[in-house]
Protein backbone atom coordinates (compact mmCIF):
# COMPACT_ATOMS: atom_id res chain seq x y z
CA UNK A 1 0.00 0.00 0.00
CA UNK A 2 2.68 2.29 0.58
CA UNK A 3 4.33 1.83 -2.98
CA UNK A 4 0.88 2.66 -4.15
CA UNK A 5 0.83 5.67 -2.50
CA UNK A 6 4.47 6.84 -3.62
CA UNK A 7 3.59 6.30 -7.25
CA UNK A 8 -0.04 8.40 -6.07
CA UNK A 9 1.88 11.18 -4.32
CA UNK A 10 4.39 11.55 -7.96
CA UNK A 11 1.44 11.06 -10.44
CA UNK A 12 -0.37 14.29 -8.07
CA UNK A 13 2.33 16.21 -7.62
CA UNK A 14 4.00 16.44 -11.03
CA UNK A 15 0.67 17.34 -12.78
CA UNK A 16 -0.46 20.31 -10.47
CA UNK A 17 2.84 21.30 -10.46
CA UNK A 18 3.04 21.95 -14.01
CA UNK A 19 2.47 25.17 -15.71
CA UNK A 20 0.03 23.78 -17.99
CA UNK A 21 -2.35 22.78 -15.10
CA UNK A 22 -1.90 26.04 -13.39
CA UNK A 23 -3.05 27.96 -16.27
CA UNK A 24 -5.56 25.27 -17.53
CA UNK A 25 -6.88 25.19 -14.22
CA UNK A 26 -7.65 29.02 -13.24
CA UNK A 27 -8.18 30.71 -17.24
CA UNK A 28 -10.52 28.04 -18.40
CA UNK A 29 -13.67 28.86 -16.11
CA UNK A 30 -12.97 32.44 -16.77
CA UNK A 31 -12.82 31.76 -20.37
CA UNK A 32 -15.62 29.87 -20.39
CA UNK A 33 -17.46 32.78 -18.35
CA UNK A 34 -15.96 35.38 -20.88
CA UNK A 35 -16.96 33.77 -23.91
CA UNK A 36 -20.28 33.48 -22.31
CA UNK A 37 -20.99 36.94 -21.71
CA UNK A 38 -19.44 38.33 -24.57
CA UNK A 39 -21.41 35.88 -26.82
CA UNK A 40 -24.75 37.24 -25.08
CA UNK A 41 -23.37 41.16 -25.12
CA UNK A 42 -22.05 40.78 -29.23
CA UNK A 43 -25.56 38.93 -29.91
CA UNK A 44 -27.39 42.17 -28.37
CA UNK A 45 -25.06 45.10 -29.95
CA UNK A 46 -24.99 43.28 -33.12
CA UNK A 47 -28.97 42.62 -33.58
CA UNK A 48 -29.90 44.31 -37.06
CA UNK A 49 -32.43 46.85 -36.77
CA UNK A 50 -35.04 46.67 -39.18
CA UNK A 51 -36.99 49.60 -40.75
CA UNK A 52 -40.43 47.79 -42.90
CA UNK A 53 -42.32 49.85 -45.10
CA UNK A 54 -45.74 48.23 -44.82
CA UNK A 55 -48.72 48.65 -47.66
CA UNK A 56 -51.87 47.82 -46.29
CA UNK A 57 -54.85 48.11 -49.04
CA UNK A 58 -57.13 46.89 -45.99
CA UNK A 59 -56.56 49.67 -43.95
CA UNK A 60 -56.78 47.87 -40.52
CA UNK A 61 -53.13 46.90 -39.87
CA UNK A 62 -51.64 50.33 -38.95
CA UNK A 63 -53.28 50.64 -35.27
CA UNK A 64 -52.13 47.26 -35.01
CA UNK A 65 -48.76 47.10 -35.62
CA UNK A 66 -46.10 48.16 -33.12
CA UNK A 67 -42.65 48.59 -33.06
CA UNK A 68 -40.04 48.01 -30.78
CA UNK A 69 -36.51 47.95 -30.33
CA UNK A 70 -35.64 46.07 -33.19
CA UNK A 71 -37.99 46.70 -36.07
CA UNK A 72 -40.25 50.04 -36.95
CA UNK A 73 -43.09 49.39 -39.06
CA UNK A 74 -43.86 52.83 -40.88
CA UNK A 75 -46.71 53.12 -43.38
CA UNK A 76 -45.22 55.80 -46.05
CA UNK A 77 -47.30 56.57 -49.63
CA UNK A 78 -45.80 56.19 -52.69
CA UNK A 79 -43.63 53.11 -51.83
CA UNK A 80 -43.16 49.76 -53.48
CA UNK A 81 -41.14 46.64 -53.73
CA UNK A 82 -38.48 48.13 -56.01
CA UNK A 83 -38.05 51.82 -54.33
CA UNK A 84 -38.06 51.04 -50.77
CA UNK A 85 -34.40 50.16 -50.51
CA UNK A 86 -33.94 53.98 -52.18
CA UNK A 87 -36.28 55.23 -49.37
CA UNK A 88 -34.48 54.00 -46.27
CA UNK A 89 -36.01 50.66 -45.63
CA UNK A 90 -34.73 47.56 -45.13
CA UNK A 91 -38.19 45.42 -46.02
CA UNK A 92 -41.69 46.09 -47.86
CA UNK A 93 -44.10 44.02 -46.47
CA UNK A 94 -47.09 43.88 -48.72
CA UNK A 95 -50.69 42.86 -47.29
CA UNK A 96 -53.18 42.70 -50.29
CA UNK A 97 -56.91 43.40 -50.25
CA UNK A 98 -57.73 39.75 -50.64
CA UNK A 99 -55.18 38.48 -48.39
CA UNK A 100 -57.17 35.71 -47.47
CA UNK A 101 -57.73 33.66 -50.98
CA UNK A 102 -55.22 31.52 -51.96
CA UNK A 103 -54.56 33.58 -54.52
CA UNK A 104 -53.20 36.32 -53.02
CA UNK A 105 -50.45 36.31 -50.22
CA UNK A 106 -48.71 38.52 -47.81
CA UNK A 107 -44.98 39.01 -48.98
CA UNK A 108 -42.36 40.58 -47.08
CA UNK A 109 -39.35 42.00 -49.52
CA UNK A 110 -35.98 42.44 -48.95
CA UNK A 111 -32.35 42.76 -50.15
CA UNK A 112 -30.57 40.41 -48.07
CA UNK A 113 -32.43 37.85 -45.24
CA UNK A 114 -33.91 39.39 -42.50
CA UNK A 115 -33.35 36.39 -40.05
CA UNK A 116 -35.58 33.53 -38.28
CA UNK A 117 -36.34 36.14 -35.43
CA UNK A 118 -37.29 39.23 -37.40
CA UNK A 119 -39.72 36.87 -39.46
CA UNK A 120 -41.59 35.72 -36.68
CA UNK A 121 -41.90 38.68 -35.13
CA UNK A 122 -43.73 39.96 -38.60
CA UNK A 123 -45.83 36.92 -38.09
CA UNK A 124 -46.67 37.82 -35.00
CA UNK A 125 -47.78 41.08 -35.07
CA UNK A 126 -49.73 40.31 -38.35
CA UNK A 127 -51.70 37.47 -36.33
CA UNK A 128 -51.94 39.80 -33.88
CA UNK A 129 -53.70 42.28 -35.95
CA UNK A 130 -56.28 39.60 -38.10
CA UNK A 131 -57.13 38.69 -34.55
CA UNK A 132 -57.73 42.13 -33.56
CA UNK A 133 -60.03 42.45 -36.70
CA UNK A 134 -62.17 39.40 -35.91
CA UNK A 135 -62.81 40.48 -32.53
CA UNK A 136 -64.12 44.12 -34.14
CA UNK A 137 -66.29 42.30 -36.54
CA UNK A 138 -67.87 40.36 -33.51
CA UNK A 139 -68.55 43.63 -31.83
CA UNK A 140 -65.92 43.71 -29.47
CA UNK A 141 -65.61 47.28 -28.14
CA UNK A 142 -61.71 48.21 -28.98
CA UNK A 143 -61.36 49.96 -25.79
CA UNK A 144 -62.23 46.74 -23.93
CA UNK A 145 -60.04 44.79 -26.52
CA UNK A 146 -57.05 46.97 -25.83
CA UNK A 147 -57.17 46.57 -22.35
CA UNK A 148 -57.12 42.37 -22.44
CA UNK A 149 -53.93 42.66 -25.00
CA UNK A 150 -52.67 45.02 -21.89
CA UNK A 151 -53.09 42.09 -19.71
CA UNK A 152 -49.58 40.68 -18.19
CA UNK A 153 -50.10 36.53 -18.26
CA UNK A 154 -48.29 37.10 -14.48
CA UNK A 155 -51.09 39.14 -13.23
CA UNK A 156 -53.74 36.22 -14.63
CA UNK A 157 -52.51 33.11 -12.87
CA UNK A 158 -50.07 31.41 -11.13
CA UNK A 159 -48.70 28.43 -12.17
CA UNK A 160 -46.72 25.93 -9.72
CA UNK A 161 -46.05 22.59 -11.04
CA UNK A 162 -45.42 20.02 -8.44
CA UNK A 163 -44.15 16.77 -7.69
CA UNK A 164 -45.70 14.46 -5.58
CA UNK A 165 -44.16 11.00 -4.20
CA UNK A 166 -46.10 9.73 -1.32
CA UNK A 167 -46.50 12.25 1.42
CA UNK A 168 -43.30 14.16 -0.41
CA UNK A 169 -43.92 17.17 -2.11
CA UNK A 170 -41.44 19.09 -3.82
CA UNK A 171 -41.40 21.77 -6.01
CA UNK A 172 -41.30 20.61 -9.76
CA UNK A 173 -38.36 23.36 -12.80
CA UNK A 174 -38.21 21.57 -15.74
CA UNK A 175 -35.64 23.60 -17.03
CA UNK A 176 -33.60 23.69 -14.32
CA UNK A 177 -33.55 20.36 -13.69
CA UNK A 178 -33.00 19.88 -17.65
CA UNK A 179 -29.87 22.60 -17.68
CA UNK A 180 -28.22 21.08 -14.55
CA UNK A 181 -28.70 17.33 -15.90
CA UNK A 182 -27.21 18.13 -19.01
CA UNK A 183 -24.14 20.13 -17.98
CA UNK A 184 -23.30 17.44 -15.78
CA UNK A 185 -23.52 14.81 -18.19
CA UNK A 186 -21.28 16.98 -20.17
CA UNK A 187 -19.29 17.87 -18.03
CA UNK A 188 -18.35 13.90 -16.95
CA UNK A 189 -18.72 12.87 -20.44
CA UNK A 190 -15.64 15.13 -21.40
CA UNK A 191 -13.65 14.51 -18.15
CA UNK A 192 -13.85 11.16 -19.00
CA UNK A 193 -11.89 11.99 -22.34
CA UNK A 194 -9.63 14.07 -21.07
CA UNK A 195 -8.00 12.34 -18.02
CA UNK A 196 -8.66 8.91 -19.65
CA UNK A 197 -6.69 10.38 -22.34
CA UNK A 198 -4.10 11.60 -19.60
CA UNK A 199 -3.74 8.10 -18.03
CA UNK A 200 -2.97 6.78 -21.53
CA UNK A 201 -0.70 8.58 -22.55
CA UNK A 202 1.46 8.66 -19.33
CA UNK A 203 1.48 5.14 -19.67
CA UNK A 204 2.69 5.13 -23.17
CA UNK A 205 5.31 7.81 -22.56
CA UNK A 206 6.99 5.58 -19.70
CA UNK A 207 6.90 2.48 -21.72
CA UNK A 208 8.34 4.15 -24.84
CA UNK A 209 11.08 5.65 -22.41
CA UNK A 210 11.68 2.58 -20.68
CA UNK A 211 10.69 3.94 -17.16
CA UNK A 212 8.38 1.47 -16.34
CA UNK A 213 10.95 -1.27 -16.87
CA UNK A 214 12.67 0.55 -13.79
CA UNK A 215 9.47 1.26 -11.77
CA UNK A 216 8.17 -2.56 -12.09
CA UNK A 217 11.36 -3.97 -10.97
CA UNK A 218 10.67 -2.50 -7.62
CA UNK A 219 6.54 -2.60 -7.50
CA UNK A 220 3.94 -4.79 -9.19
CA UNK A 221 2.30 -4.08 -12.43
CA UNK A 222 -0.86 -3.53 -11.13
CA UNK A 223 0.15 -1.36 -7.72
CA UNK A 224 1.99 0.65 -11.02
CA UNK A 225 -1.67 0.76 -12.50
CA UNK A 226 -4.03 1.33 -9.68
CA UNK A 227 -1.00 4.18 -8.10
CA UNK A 228 -1.50 6.45 -11.68
CA UNK A 229 -5.43 5.88 -11.94
CA UNK A 230 -5.60 7.05 -8.55
CA UNK A 231 -3.06 10.06 -9.11
CA UNK A 232 -4.24 11.63 -11.54
CA UNK A 233 -8.36 11.32 -10.35
CA UNK A 234 -6.56 13.12 -7.49
CA UNK A 235 -5.60 16.25 -9.80
CA UNK A 236 -9.10 15.54 -11.67
CA UNK A 237 -11.33 16.28 -8.09
CA UNK A 238 -8.42 19.14 -7.57
CA UNK A 239 -9.17 20.95 -10.93
CA UNK A 240 -12.82 20.62 -10.26
CA UNK A 241 -12.99 21.65 -7.27
CA UNK A 242 -11.05 24.60 -8.12
CA UNK A 243 -13.77 25.36 -10.95
CA UNK A 244 -16.29 25.29 -8.16
CA UNK A 245 -14.87 28.07 -5.77
CA UNK A 246 -13.94 30.23 -9.01
CA UNK A 247 -17.37 30.15 -10.25
CA UNK A 248 -19.08 30.66 -6.97
CA UNK A 249 -16.22 33.53 -6.13
CA UNK A 250 -17.22 34.72 -9.44
CA UNK A 251 -21.08 34.69 -9.24
CA UNK A 252 -20.67 36.35 -5.47
CA UNK A 253 -18.30 39.41 -7.13
CA UNK A 254 -20.73 39.80 -9.74
CA UNK A 255 -24.03 40.12 -6.91
CA UNK A 256 -21.43 42.46 -5.00
CA UNK A 257 -21.60 44.96 -8.08
CA UNK A 258 -25.47 45.22 -7.62
CA UNK A 259 -25.83 48.03 -4.61
CA UNK A 260 -28.43 46.69 -2.12
CA UNK A 261 -31.07 49.75 -2.81
CA UNK A 262 -31.45 48.27 -6.33
CA UNK A 263 -32.10 44.34 -5.39
CA UNK A 264 -34.72 46.14 -2.67
CA UNK A 265 -36.11 47.45 -5.46
CA UNK A 266 -36.05 45.06 -7.97
CA UNK A 267 -37.33 42.39 -5.52
CA UNK A 268 -40.49 45.24 -5.11
CA UNK A 269 -40.84 45.22 -8.72
CA UNK A 270 -43.68 42.83 -10.37
CA UNK A 271 -42.28 42.55 -14.34
CA UNK A 272 -43.40 45.80 -15.47
CA UNK A 273 -42.87 46.84 -19.00
CA UNK A 274 -41.79 50.38 -17.94
CA UNK A 275 -39.10 49.00 -15.20
CA UNK A 276 -35.82 50.43 -14.92
CA UNK A 277 -33.12 48.83 -16.87
CA UNK A 278 -30.72 47.78 -13.58
CA UNK A 279 -33.47 46.98 -11.84
CA UNK A 280 -34.76 44.59 -14.08
CA UNK A 281 -31.52 43.30 -14.88
CA UNK A 282 -30.70 42.61 -11.19
CA UNK A 283 -34.46 41.01 -10.97
CA UNK A 284 -33.30 38.80 -13.69
CA UNK A 285 -30.17 37.92 -11.98
CA UNK A 286 -31.87 37.05 -8.79
CA UNK A 287 -34.40 35.12 -10.62
CA UNK A 288 -32.01 33.04 -11.99
CA UNK A 289 -29.75 32.73 -8.41
CA UNK A 290 -33.15 31.79 -6.63
CA UNK A 291 -34.22 29.18 -9.09
CA UNK A 292 -30.58 28.02 -8.56
CA UNK A 293 -30.83 27.49 -5.19
CA UNK A 294 -34.34 25.51 -5.16
CA UNK A 295 -32.33 22.55 -6.77
CA UNK A 296 -31.96 19.95 -4.57
CA UNK A 297 -27.48 20.47 -4.31
CA UNK A 298 -27.93 18.10 -1.00
CA UNK A 299 -28.45 15.19 -3.53
CA UNK A 300 -27.06 16.33 -6.35
CA UNK A 301 -23.43 17.41 -5.55
CA UNK A 302 -22.58 14.15 -3.61
CA UNK A 303 -24.02 12.13 -7.07
CA UNK A 304 -21.79 14.29 -9.24
CA UNK A 305 -18.98 13.78 -7.19
CA UNK A 306 -19.44 9.85 -7.43
CA UNK A 307 -20.26 9.74 -10.66
CA UNK A 308 -17.12 11.81 -11.52
CA UNK A 309 -15.07 9.77 -9.43
CA UNK A 310 -16.75 6.29 -10.49
CA UNK A 311 -16.82 6.63 -14.30
CA UNK A 312 -13.23 8.12 -14.41
CA UNK A 313 -12.21 4.91 -12.76
CA UNK A 314 -14.22 2.76 -14.65
CA UNK A 315 -13.44 3.94 -18.19
CA UNK A 316 -9.02 5.20 -16.48
CA UNK A 317 -8.44 1.34 -16.12
CA UNK A 318 -9.12 0.25 -19.36
CA UNK A 319 -7.37 3.57 -21.08
CA UNK A 320 -4.42 2.59 -19.11
CA UNK A 321 -4.96 -0.69 -20.26
CA UNK A 322 -5.14 0.28 -23.83
CA UNK A 323 -1.73 2.52 -23.40
CA UNK A 324 0.46 -0.85 -22.19
CA UNK A 325 -0.06 -2.45 -25.59
CA UNK A 326 0.48 0.53 -27.94
CA UNK A 327 3.81 0.66 -29.72
CA UNK A 328 5.10 4.17 -31.37
CA UNK A 329 1.98 3.95 -33.79
CA UNK A 330 -0.73 6.28 -33.30
CA UNK A 331 -3.09 4.55 -35.61
CA UNK A 332 -2.76 1.56 -33.64
CA UNK A 333 -3.65 3.65 -30.08
CA UNK A 334 -6.56 5.14 -31.96
CA UNK A 335 -7.98 1.95 -33.29
CA UNK A 336 -7.97 -0.13 -30.05
CA UNK A 337 -9.73 2.87 -28.35
CA UNK A 338 -12.53 2.44 -30.37
CA UNK A 339 -14.08 -0.57 -28.18
CA UNK A 340 -13.62 2.31 -25.13
CA UNK A 341 -14.69 5.30 -26.63
CA UNK A 342 -17.85 3.89 -28.70
CA UNK A 343 -20.09 3.12 -25.07
CA UNK A 344 -19.19 6.77 -24.00
CA UNK A 345 -20.67 8.22 -26.94
CA UNK A 346 -23.57 6.20 -26.94
CA UNK A 347 -23.99 7.69 -23.42
CA UNK A 348 -23.91 11.05 -24.26
CA UNK A 349 -26.81 9.69 -27.02
CA UNK A 350 -28.76 8.43 -24.49
CA UNK A 351 -27.93 11.52 -21.99
CA UNK A 352 -29.87 13.44 -24.51
CA UNK A 353 -32.90 11.25 -24.28
CA UNK A 354 -32.53 11.16 -20.31
CA UNK A 355 -32.94 14.70 -19.66
CA UNK A 356 -36.13 15.27 -21.32
CA UNK A 357 -37.35 11.83 -20.41
CA UNK A 358 -36.03 10.81 -17.09
CA UNK A 359 -38.40 7.72 -16.90
CA UNK A 360 -38.34 5.99 -20.43
CA UNK A 361 -37.17 2.84 -20.41
CA UNK A 362 -33.81 3.50 -22.19
CA UNK A 363 -32.88 6.17 -19.69
CA UNK A 364 -33.74 4.05 -17.00
CA UNK A 365 -30.92 0.86 -17.98
CA UNK A 366 -28.71 3.28 -19.42
CA UNK A 367 -28.17 4.86 -15.73
CA UNK A 368 -27.92 1.54 -14.12
CA UNK A 369 -25.59 -0.08 -16.90
CA UNK A 370 -21.78 1.17 -15.58
CA UNK A 371 -20.78 1.65 -19.15
CA UNK A 372 -23.40 4.82 -19.27
CA UNK A 373 -24.67 5.33 -15.63
CA UNK A 374 -21.59 7.93 -14.65
CA UNK A 375 -23.46 10.56 -17.99
CA UNK A 376 -26.75 9.00 -17.70
CA UNK A 377 -27.81 8.78 -13.87
CA UNK A 378 -26.20 12.74 -13.07
CA UNK A 379 -29.09 13.46 -15.82
CA UNK A 380 -31.72 11.93 -14.27
CA UNK A 381 -30.96 12.31 -10.55
CA UNK A 382 -31.91 16.45 -11.18
CA UNK A 383 -35.56 15.82 -12.20
CA UNK A 384 -36.19 14.44 -8.50
CA UNK A 385 -38.58 11.83 -10.28
CA UNK A 386 -35.32 8.87 -10.14
CA UNK A 387 -35.99 5.95 -6.94
CA UNK A 388 -33.93 5.39 -4.66
CA UNK A 389 -33.75 1.81 -5.52
CA UNK A 390 -32.20 2.90 -8.97
CA UNK A 391 -29.52 5.31 -7.91
CA UNK A 392 -28.39 2.13 -4.89
CA UNK A 393 -28.54 -0.44 -8.03
CA UNK A 394 -26.86 2.56 -10.27
CA UNK A 395 -23.37 2.77 -7.55
CA UNK A 396 -23.40 -0.83 -6.88
CA UNK A 397 -22.86 -2.40 -10.41
CA UNK A 398 -20.47 0.59 -10.91
CA UNK A 399 -18.21 0.00 -7.94
CA UNK A 400 -18.72 -3.57 -9.32
CA UNK A 401 -17.80 -2.65 -13.00
CA UNK A 402 -14.86 -0.73 -11.78
CA UNK A 403 -13.29 -3.83 -9.72
CA UNK A 404 -14.28 -6.07 -13.16
CA UNK A 405 -12.29 -3.69 -15.38
CA UNK A 406 -9.57 -3.09 -12.72
CA UNK A 407 -8.51 -6.82 -12.59
CA UNK A 408 -9.08 -7.69 -16.32
CA UNK A 409 -7.07 -4.25 -17.42
CA UNK A 410 -4.22 -5.25 -14.86
CA UNK A 411 -4.15 -8.83 -16.55
CA UNK A 412 -3.30 -7.11 -19.92
CA UNK A 413 -0.95 -4.09 -18.36
CA UNK A 414 1.24 -6.78 -16.82
CA UNK A 415 1.72 -8.48 -20.20
CA UNK A 416 1.37 -4.98 -22.32
CA UNK A 417 3.92 -2.86 -20.35
CA UNK A 418 6.78 -4.86 -21.07
CA UNK A 419 6.02 -5.82 -24.63
CA UNK A 420 7.60 -3.99 -27.19
CA UNK A 421 8.36 -3.97 -31.47
CA UNK A 422 5.12 -6.19 -31.39
CA UNK A 423 1.76 -5.13 -32.43
CA UNK A 424 -1.37 -6.31 -30.37
CA UNK A 425 -4.30 -7.71 -31.33
CA UNK A 426 -7.88 -8.03 -30.06
CA UNK A 427 -7.83 -11.76 -30.25
CA UNK A 428 -3.97 -11.44 -28.59
CA UNK A 429 -5.31 -9.62 -25.67
CA UNK A 430 -8.00 -11.70 -25.28
CA UNK A 431 -5.43 -14.66 -24.60
CA UNK A 432 -4.34 -12.13 -21.92
CA UNK A 433 -7.21 -12.01 -19.87
CA UNK A 434 -8.28 -15.62 -19.94
CA UNK A 435 -4.43 -16.34 -18.81
CA UNK A 436 -4.02 -18.07 -15.48
CA UNK A 437 -2.03 -16.22 -12.80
Amino acid sequence: MNKIWLIIKREYLTRVRNKTFILSTILLPLFFIGFIFASAYFSIKSEDKQKIAVVDENGIFKTSFQSDKVITYEFPIDINSTNFKEKGYTAFLYIPKNYESKEDSISLVSIKQLGIDAEDKVKVQLNNAIRNKAFLQNNIDKKILDSINAIDEASLYKFSPVIKQGDKTAQSNSGLSYGIGYGSGILIYITLFIYGAAVMRGVMEEKMNRIAEVIISSVKPFQLMIGKILGIAAVGITQLLIWIVLIVGLSTLFTSFISADTIHQAQAINSSVGSAGNSSAAMGFLTAKNTLLSANWALILPCFLFYFLGGYLFYASLFAAVGSVVNEDPQEAQSLMLPITMPIILSFIILTTAVGKPDAPISVWGSIIPFSSPIVMIARIPSGSVPGWQIALSMLSLIAGFLLTAMLAAKIYRTGILLYGKKVTFREIGKWLFRKS
